[in-house]
């Protein structure tokens, strides 16, 4: 049975000149049930207030700024920081590369999401997708979703272009394990017998026939519970519920103009970027050069206008960036207006008063 979907976002993939418009959903979606927190006595919901550990106050999401702790230091990081950092490309999926599928090990995979052809036509759709069936290939690519950048994979399933997020190299750990290179002899009975017990349980995969037993029982405790009347009345205990945000039905839809003639301009412009890179050395055989349907450099300038919104959808991000590079030093340039600092240095020695007070909250 089809579930009805809503889309988080809409843009156009983009390889060389030719735009594909396209609206994406989460391909998978949880079936655990969500448990809120209650007080054991009265059942009243449990809640969580953001407080300044200095003043005591609770604080509103607008003075709240973000910082990051390194040893004894301490930076903070405000939306004008934010602010003066390359502005990510919210509204394309750009390909960067076509590799051999066998290539990606499967530990890179992330979350995966069905791309839905929009437009006056969903040619230029079929047209990836016959491509990358046909030379047995994945598309690499970027995007930005929720104001992070990632990297990603495109690829074709049932007929449907599929964009599973990858991890960055970096964030996937090496391991060494010396019980893996031990010189232990394996005898040939115990080969044999461990390829017959192989065999013994060789099957065809068939993800049907799982299911998660821990949340079957789960449900129907739940519904005991319910139909025996052991429950409180929602909107008399939590107050009334209000509506969920929107999704991310937003931008229009681009419209490719002439297929063709954005192929053609495609390979001639890769040509003749080969030709002037003949003299110089260096890898660029196997990527693109990052050109949109805009003409626009993937790597856009950090130093904005004066005359941009100091909000951006960019400046709460929520993650915290692997690399210290530019927080200590870079952010704390003279980008930000009003009457906050570029980027406050907290270190071990402040002020007696709100040592003298962390002092009496971690005694209590």
């Amino acid at each position: 049975m089809l579930t009805p979907m809503r889309a988080i976002w809409s843009g156009s993939i983009t390889f060389g000149l030719v735009n594909v418009p396209v609206k994406a959903y989460s391909a998978a979606k949880k079936h655990d049930i969500s448990f809120h927190q209650v007080h054991d006595a009265d059942g009243g919901r449990i809640r969580y207030q953001r407080r300044c550990e200095v003043c005591g106050r609770k604080i509103d999401y607008e003075h709240i700024d973000k910082a990051y702790e390194d040893g004894e230091q301490t930076v903070v990081l405000t939306d004008e920081d934010f602010a003066s950092l390359p502005e990510a490309q919210n509204d394309e999926i750009e390909v960067v590369q076509f590799v051999p599928s066998d290539q990606i090990d499967p530990i890179m995979f992330g979350k995966s999401y069905f791309l839905e052809p929009q437009g006056k036509s969903p040619k230029s759709y079929l047209l990836l997708r016959q491509a990358l069936d046909d030379t047995d290939r994945t598309a690499v690519v970027t995007f930005a979703l929720r104001q992070k950048t990632r990297l990603g994979a495109l690829r074709v399933q049932d007929d449907i272009l599929v964009l599973q997020a990858m991890h960055w190299a970096d964030e996937v750990r090496e391991v060494d394990f010396p019980a893996t290179r031990s010189q232990a002899k394996i005898g040939t009975k115990e080969k044999k017998l461990a390829a017959a017990l192989v065999d013994q349980f060789a099957s065809d995969f068939t993800p049907e026939e799982f299911e998660d037993t821990y949340q079957v029982e789960l449900h129907k405790l739940v519904d005991a519970k319910l139909e025996q009347g052991e429950s409180l009345d929602t909107a008399a205990t939590f107050g009334e519920r209000g509506e969920e945000p929107g999704g991310g039905d937003t931008g229009e839809d681009a419209e490719v103009i002439d297929l063709m003639q954005a192929l053609k301009a495609s390979l001639d412009k890769k040509r003749g970027g080969r030709k002037a890179a003949g003299g110089r050395s260096g890898k660029g055989s196997g990527t693109a050069s990052g050109t949109t349907s805009g003409g626009k450099s993937p790597a856009k300038s950090g130093a904005k206008s004066g005359a941009k919104s100091k909000t951006k959808s960019g400046t709460k991000s929520g993650t915290k960036s692997g690399s210290k590079s530019g927080t200590t030093s870079t952010a704390k340039a003279g980008t930000k207006s009003g009457a906050k600092s570029g980027s406050r240095s907290t270190t071990s020695s402040r002020k007696s008063g709100s040592a003298s007070s962390a002092k009496r909250r971690k005694s209590a």
